[in-house]
């Protein structure tokens, strides 16, 4: 396929033919797009592909109402999270499951020349400075959604931890404006961002637009009325749902992980799709 990078796109293909080399375009088009999809979307829609990873009951339920959460999936599901974690350039969280979890958002277990950016979406500064997140052996952007005179110390402190603080307000709420952050960090050259946060950060990605991707781990258990993968409210009509496209389902130790893109998006979304076009 060619190259949707506008630097540089048709000249390695015009200094071959110039040496009089045949060089034929469109081979395994599709499967050339699947092993760069990140860096295509970079190209081609100034953002990253934007992968969801979510583990959930087989009634599709990710934490208790009290939020507890650890573990719903099994040991071996966990280890294969880790292998998506690696294969991207940033880890995104929300500062509920810092609250809730307090992560590391760190790939262990697999062998990784470099551990990926961590990204907190923490619209109020409000990260304890005790979070494993500010251990400052990996980077970590914080975006809040507004800077005052009383974050000031706050802010101090965690560039003192190694943190780089951002603000990014949405001009609609006082929360973060979410497309800017991913274009922020399209910018920044990040191909894949993974996500890993709660029900309300997810939904407020997927309300935007900015998910592309589900890796869904679901294990074989139902928690009933706890909470869901998205803080969002029910359509008013099945027309209006949110449909998927399946890419795969298998089986991890004693999970499905299914992967699906969502609505439209599938494997010829860049295939034919000049750059700025989004």
């Amino acid at each position: 396929m060619e190259d949707p990078n506008p630097q540089v796109c048709g000249q390695g293909f015009a200094l071959l033919r110039a040496a009089q080399i045949d060089v034929r375009c469109g081979l395994l088009a599709p499967e050339a797009y699947e092993l760069n999809l990140g860096f295509i979307s970079r190209m081609t829609r100034r953002r990253p592909w934007v992968r969801a990873k979510i583990a959930a009951s087989l009634d599709g339920r990710t934490a208790l109402p009290s939020g507890e959460s650890q573990w719903i999936t099994s040991p071996e599901a966990r280890a294969d999270s880790h292998t998506w974690r690696a294969r991207a350039c940033a880890i995104l969280t929300g500062i509920g499951t810092v609250r809730a979890d307090n992560p590391q958002l760190t790939v262990r277990g697999v062998d990784t020349p470099r551990q990926p950016l961590r990204v907190l979406v923490d619209s109020q500064l409000e990260v304890p400075l005790n979070a494993h997140l500010l251990n400052g052996h990996v980077p970590l952007l914080i975006i809040c959604a507004a800077i005052g005179d009383q974050h000031r110390q706050k802010i101090n402190e965690l560039r003192a931890r190694g943190a780089e603080v951002i603000s990014l307000a949405s001009r609609a709420s006082d929360q973060v404006d979410l497309p800017a952050l991913l274009r922020l960090l399209s910018e920044r050259g990040i191909n894949e961002l993974h996500v890993e946060a709660g029900h309300g950060l997810n939904g407020a990605l997927l309300q935007q637009h900015c998910i592309d991707e589900l890796l869904v781990y679901l294990a074989p258990s139902l928690l009933c009325d706890a909470m869901g993968m998205f803080k969002l409210a029910a359509p008013a009509t099945l027309a209006q749902r949110v449909t998927l496209s399946f890419q795969s389902v298998e089986r991890i130790g004693n999970e499905l992980r299914i992967l699906a893109r969502v609505g439209a998006l599938g494997s010829t979304m860049a295939l034919d799709t000049a750059p700025g076009n989004h």
